[in-house]
């Protein structure tokens, strides 16, 4: 049985539940709406499997039942039960919030799969650690500078000539091109470090790994971030298509190292074939690109937490799994 949890009507959410129901896996929605009203006792004993109980809509569901769980959480203090209800319920709200830590250090603990646990997810809070990892698995990556200094940038910008700007940090931010009219504000770098990048013309193409499978996105658009069009006043227009080999398995490999069986990956092709990845995203809202290039990605997300062991090992490429050979996985 895989556990989901989040808010049902959040996109992501909402499209792995329905991939459940037509792929007729069973599966239970914790929904974080209700969680003024839902039990987590978590046992620990020493030389035994955790193990415990979900108490959800007045019935008890054993933790060791599920195989696999999905992880998208909203911070549990914006929740509209938690915060601006014209009369909130102290008593609710303390009980959100033990129950929503409890979550978190018990999807720690448990062996089955987990997309992704929280702690895993800290990667991206900094851009500069995630960038040694993707450099391990051999992956390109542009010039960088981060600074607060103006006069670094200006010096970064004379050798670069066109370069990006974006947060270091895993706040959400839109990709912009240092143009002559922003660096008349230049100044206020000195406030925040910021992340500067040479800027790499090509193709954008969006990977989303679920466990074994991958699902590449090509983006086209003339927009610097394609996550954002319009703030450019452009479209963008995606389509599904096939990795080389050896750029599918170092996707992999990268979810691997950073430990996300779930991962969306931003990748730049250019015209000599040389792949950049620029970021790891550890909780994609896949959906955008799935409703736009028709890949059932969903449906890999639910394979992956319905099937085996949890501990059977690295990913690997579709096409080097064991159905080639008849091999059981």
């Amino acid at each position: 049985m895989i556990l989901i949890v989040g808010i049902p009507s959040d996109g992501p959410t909402r499209l792995v539940i329905d991939a459940a129901e037509a792929a007729g896996v069973e599966h239970l929605v914790l929904n974080q709406r209700e969680s003024h009203f839902v039990d987590l006792r978590v046992d620990l004993r020493r030389g035994a499997p955790v193990d415990g109980t979900l108490r959800l809509r007045h019935r008890d569901w054993p933790l060791s039942a599920f195989s696999g769980i999905f992880l998208r959480m909203m911070e549990w203090q914006e929740l509209p039960e938690n915060r601006g209800t014209p009369s909130p319920d102290p008593d609710g709200i303390r009980r959100s919030g033990l129950l929503h830590d409890a979550l978190i250090q018990w999807t720690e603990m448990m062996p089955c799969r987990v997309m992704n646990r929280c702690s895993a997810m800290g990667s991206n809070a900094s851009k500069p650690y995630q960038a040694q990892i993707i450099e391990q698995t051999g992956f390109l990556t542009p010039p960088t500078l981060i600074t607060s200094d103006p006069a670094r940038v200006r010096e970064f910008l004379q050798r670069y000539r066109h370069v990006v700007f974006k947060s270091i940090s895993g706040a959400r931010s839109i990709v912009k091109t240092l143009s002559d009219v922003r660096l008349l504000h230049l100044d206020r770098v000195r406030m925040l470090p910021t992340q500067f990048q040479a800027f790499v013309p090509g193709t954008n193409i969006r990977v989303h790994v679920t466990g074994d499978e991958v699902f590449a996105t090509e983006m086209r658009s003339a927009a610097i971030d394609y996550r954002y069009p319009a703030s450019d006043g452009e479209e963008v227009e995606m389509a599904a298509v096939t990795l080389p080999e050896e750029i599918e398995t170092r996707c992999l490999d990268l979810s691997h190292r950073l430990d996300l069986p779930l991962a969306g990956v931003d990748l730049k092709v250019t015209r000599e074939g040389e792949y950049y990845c620029f970021e790891v995203n550890p909780m994609p809202a896949y959906s955008y690109f799935q409703e736009g290039s028709g890949q059932e990605i969903a449906g890999g997300i639910v394979r992956y937490l319905a099937g085996g062991d949890p501990a059977a090992g690295r990913p690997m490429p579709a096409r080097q799994r064991g159905e080639e050979d008849g091999r059981d996985c």
